[in-house]
This record gives C-alpha cells, structure tokens and sequence, in this order.
C-alpha cells in the first residue's frame, strides 16, 4: 500500500506521485551495488598504500549513502530551483577550477585536485552537470526568444570551462563536456553543416591532444600497439577472463591486490572477476535502464529546456559510464573516469547524486514540477 494517497497535496505527496519510481529504485540498486563493491575492492587497496584496511570501506559508506539523500531532496525541486542550484553550482565550481590551477595539489602530472578543510575536492566533477543544466536553459531560451543570443553565451561558457580543464589537463573531462555542448546544440537546432564543421574540429582537438600532452600520446599509444599493454589493462583483461561467467565468488578475487586503482578506475575489473560476466551484463543494462528511461520521460514532455538539460545531463551520465567500461575492457585508451556509484570517490558520487536528482526533478509528471522552487 503507497504511504500518500493520490489526493495528498502535501510536498512529499506530490513528489511520490510525480517522480519516476522505477529510476528510484534502479538507482538504489547501484548505490547498494556500490556498497558491496566499497566492501569488496576497497580494503586491499588501502592496505597496500599503508592506511587501514577499512579507509576506503568507512568513507563510502558515508558518500553513498549520503548521495542517495541529495537525489531524494534535489528531484524535489521545481525547473526554477534546479536552475538556481545548477548556477549556483557553475559559479563555484568554476571558481573553484581556477583555485585548482593556481594552488591545487598536482598527481601524476596533472592538477586536478583542491584540498579544502582536509577534502580533497574535484572541481571539474561538480561542473559538468551544472553546465549542462545552464547550458540546456541557454539554448532554450534562443529558441524561444531569437532575440536573445543564448547559444552564443552557451558556446562562450562551454570554451572557457574547456579551457579550465585543458590547462589542468583533463583531457577526458573535456572530452564529456564537449559531448555535452554538442548533444544540446544539435537538439536545439544546429544546421547540419556547422555539425560537419565541429565534427571536423573535434578530431583535430582530439589529435592536438595526442601531440601536446605527454600521457596522452602514452596511453593511446599503448592502446594501439598489442605489444605495450598498460599494467593496469593487463590485469584487468586477466581479472575477466578469471572471472568467467559466474565469477570466483564475492572476496575471492585477486587482481585488486595488485591493481592500483581497483577501487576507483577499474572497479569494473573487480566485478568481472568475482562475480563474473552475467553481473556485468545487468550492471550495463542498469546504466541503459536509466539513461532511457530518463530520456523516455523527457520526450513525452513538451519543456524544451527539461529536454535539452536532461539530454545533457544523461550525456554526461551515459558517456561518463561507457568511456569506464570500455577502457576496463581495453576498447578505448583508459581516461581515469569513474563508473557512476561504483567507483570509490566522494567528489565524483556527490556531483552524480546532484546531476541523477536534476534529472529526476526536470522528469516529474508536469502536474507536480511546476516553476516552483
């Protein structure tokens, strides 16, 4: 029996029958997925760098859980509050991307990471669903008002972020949000000859990039010759094929002693090898679940800026859980990217959990949404 009656008229009464029940609960699934991974790949990781076992274990089961909370309270929110939050969230985090640059802590070559207060904070994760929200707003108030020349101000915004994380580098993250900008310019209108015209200037960015950074070249290099497999793709070609079908059974395997990021990169590795092929499967399939379903709401819609902010934030959804994949399985160059709720990660979880409950908001049935805030 539901807890509110379909007469209820009270905030959590509207939301129970507006919001998308079934996202709810496949995203549930992948929060509790992402606990039983934190127990199952995060311990040996931190005993091999010298902290306690449980280091890891202890913090994601403050973030998950935690996450789950800022999706419930954010789909609350009516389309004007997601657009306060969203710029709220751009103005920081954008802000924040500078501070990085000028005194972030530098890792393997790159200065990704902010420490704040004894957190360390990933700004670029933070931005990206605020700029799809802002973004998606933008482009459909130039359809909707010509004389406001909003796809320009979007295409300013998307080159300065770009160039924030290019100058950290963060060739991956620009990679998503260079998805994301092109995903919503083309729904909102784009003539297909400028498309050709981006087309054309994404793979030169994409070779630019291969001449310019270091790591860059490095890793797709590896990834085209068979005879200079990176060690962690190595291990985790050989954590799947261990694994099989069914797996080795939960704590039984063993690639996560010897990979250096299987609690965060190359948790899917962990997955393949001790719970095997047939988890893997229903874990894309979760992902394909709620990335469908998410734009199967949207579309039955008539907002054109629900749509095109949810296109993006489902872009970046999607994309960032493919591009995971697809590097564990050595399809693509690796692009140190989380896989959404299972990767370890308080900035990457938390950033997630805002941009899955803008999601959930800006899909509620139109009697519930609303303008409110």
């Amino acid at each position: 029996m539901s807890t509110f009656s379909r007469t209820d008229t009270s905030l959590f009464g509207r939301w129970w029958w507006t919001v998308d029940r079934w996202s709810l609960v496949a995203l549930a699934v992948l929060v509790v997925s992402g606990l039983v991974l934190a127990m199952a790949a995060t311990p040996s990781v931190a005993a091999r760098i010298g902290l306690d076992p449980f280091h890891f274990t202890h913090r994601q089961f403050v973030f998950l859980p935690l996450s789950f909370l800022v999706v419930l309270a954010v789909s609350m929110l009516g389309s004007r509050g997601v657009r306060r939050l969203a710029l709220g969230m751009l103005i920081v985090a954008v802000g924040m991307l500078v501070l990085t640059l000028m005194i972030g802590t530098e890792v393997k070559g790159a200065v990704r990471w902010l420490s704040l207060g004894g957190l360390s904070v990933q700004a670029s994760e933070f931005v990206k669903p605020a700029f799809a929200v802002i973004s998606g707003w933008l482009f459909a108030e130039w359809r909707n008002n010509g004389d406001l020349p909003g796809h320009w101000v979007a295409s300013a915004l998307f080159l300065l972020i770009a160039a924030l994380l290019v100058m950290q580098p963060d060739v991956g993250q620009t990679i998503v949000l260079s998805a994301i900008w092109a995903v919503q310019f083309f729904l909102a209108g784009l003539p297909l000859i400028i498309v050709a015209g981006l087309g054309v200037m994404f793979l030169m960015g994409a070779v630019g990039a291969y001449f310019t950074f270091d790591h860059v070249r490095l890793r797709i290099d590896r990834f085209l010759d068979p005879d200079a497999e990176g060690y962690q793709i190595a291990r985790a070609t050989e954590a799947f094929l261990k694994g099989g079908l069914f797996g080795r059974g939960p704590g039984e395997g063993r690639v996560k002693e010897v990979l250096p990021d299987a609690h965060a990169d190359f948790v899917f590795a962990v997955v393949g090898e001790e719970f095997g092929l047939i988890v893997c499967l229903l874990l894309v399939a979760l992902f394909a679940f709620i990335v469908l379903r998410g734009f199967a709401r949207v579309l039955a819609d008539n907002d054109l800026f629900a749509l095109l902010a949810v296109a993006g934030l489902l872009t970046q959804f999607g994309l960032q859980a493919l591009i995971n994949m697809a590097s564990t399985l050595s399809l693509m160059p690796p692009k140190g990217m989380t896989l959404p709720f299972l990767s370890y990660g308080g900035s990457s979880v938390m950033a997630l959990a805002l941009g899955v409950g803008m999601v959930l908001a800006l899909t509620r049935k139109s009697n519930g949404r609303g303008d409110s805030a």
